[in-house]
C-alpha cells in the first residue's frame, strides 16, 4: 500500500500480546472515556488509476461510507474523516452526514500529513483516544474495531489490532499520545516511529478470528470489494 493511498499509520511488529480482559473498579474508570473514530481516506489511488479510494464502489456506495458504518458500530463517537484527493466529488457524492469531515490539502506528502490533520481536528473536542482507521480495508468489521476501543484503559493507551500476533489495524492512541505522534508523523512513516519507540507499551488484541486485514492497493484487489 503506498503513501497516497493512506498506509498504515504504524503497522509491524508490535510489542508483547497483554491481556485485553475487561478492568473494574478505579482500573477500568477510563472505559467510560470518549473514543473518536478516526478515518484517513484521503489517498488518491495511484496504483488505481487515479481512482480515489474513498469512491471505490462497494455494496452499491462509495467504500468510505462503509468505513464510516463500522466506526459508528463499533462505538466511536464522533467521528473524524480525512479526505484530501477529490475531496469535493467525495462530499458530493458520499453520505458523511454526522461526521466532521476535514480536508488534507498535503494529502500527496503521505498518510502521516492526514494523520497529523487529524488528531489536530480532534483537539477539544474532550476526547481521550482517537481510533485510527483505514477507508480500503472493508475485511475489518465493527467487531475488531470494538475489541480494540474497548482496550482502552487512560489517556496514555496505545492499542492495536493483531492478526496472528502481527500488529495491524486499527490502532488506539490515547490522548496524551497525540503530541509526540504529531510531532512524528511526517511522509510515509505515520505512528511507526511512536509505535516502535514504545513497543514494550503497545496493547495486542487479537481479530484475526473476526477480521481480515487485506489492502485495495492494485486492481486485482478489487475483486474483493464485489
Amino acid at each position: 500500500m503506498s503513501a497516497e493511498t493512506e498506509q498504515d499509520p504504524g503497522r509491524g511488529p508490535g510489542g508483547p500480546d497483554r491481556s485485553t480482559a475487561p478492568l473494574t473498579g478505579a482500573e477500568g474508570a477510563g472505559t467510560a472515556a470518549v473514543i473518536a473514530g478516526l478515518l484517513l481516506a484521503a489517498g488518491g489511488g495511484r496504483r488505481l488509476g487515479g481512482r480515489p479510494k474513498a469512491l471505490l464502489p462497494y455494496r452499491g456506495r462509495p467504500l468510505v461510507e462503509n468505513a464510516v458504518r463500522v466506526l459508528r458500530e463499533a462505538g466511536c463517537d464522533p467521528v473524524h474523516v480525512v479526505l484530501g484527493a477529490s475531496a469535493g466529488e467525495v462530499r458530493e457524492r458520499a453520505d458523511l452526514g454526522g461526521c466532521v469531515v476535514v480536508d488534507n490539502p498535503d494529502w500527496a506528502e503521505g498518510m502521516g500529513s492526514s494523520l497529523r490533520v487529524g488528531l489536530a481536528s480532534l483537539a477539544g473536542t474532550g476526547a481521550g483516544a482517537a481510533l485510527v482507521s483505514l477507508v480500503d480495508q472493508p475485511g475489518i468489521g465493527a467487531e475488531a474495531v470494538a475489541r480494540v476501543r474497548e482496550a482502552y484503559r487512560s489517556p496514555s493507551s496505545l492499542v492495536a489490532a493483531s492478526y496472528d500476533g502481527e500488529r495491524g489495524h486499527p490502532v488506539l492512541f490515547g490522548a496524551d499520545r497525540w503530541p509526540d505522534i504529531a510531532a512524528t508523523a511526517t511522509g510515509d512513516r505515520g505512528a511507526r516511529v511512536h509505535l516502535r519507540e514504545h513497543a514494550d507499551e503497545v496493547m495486542l488484541v487479537e481479530c484475526g478470528d473476526v477480521a481480515a486485514p487485506f489492502d485495495i492497493d492494485t486492481p486485482p484487489d478489487l475483486a474483493r470489494l464485489a
